[in-house]
């Protein structure tokens, strides 16, 4: 599923604009991540956390010269689904969808 493919089911079931569902997506997106910037988590109940973790400091191998590349501690965007949201997915049957 794609943005546009939310956007025309959020409007369709909601009776809304899609220029306006597409413009409060879009504001979504951009709170979650001015948030995660500033290291404020996000928390929606039955749905789940928006969240960074930490990354501790390692070495790597770049294996076409041989040599050893220090990566350091950084952070990255998480999401941790709600148990509510798990438990609804682990009841559904996986639809695997193959391309040709």
């Amino acid at each position: 599923m794609t943005k546009r493919d939310i956007i025309r089911r959020i409007s369709e079931q909601g009776g809304i604009d899609e220029d306006r569902v597409r413009f409060i997506l879009e504001d979504f997106f951009e709170i979650v991540k001015s948030a995660l910037g500033e290291g404020e988590p996000i928390y929606i109940r039955k749905f789940g956390s928006f969240i960074l973790k930490q990354r501790a400091q390692k070495i790597a191998r770049n294996i076409t010269q041989n040599t050893a590349v220090t990566i350091a501690a950084h952070k990255i965007p998480a999401f941790k689904p709600s148990l509510e949201f798990t438990k609804q997915v682990r009841g559904q049957e996986i639809l695997v969808k193959r391309k040709k």
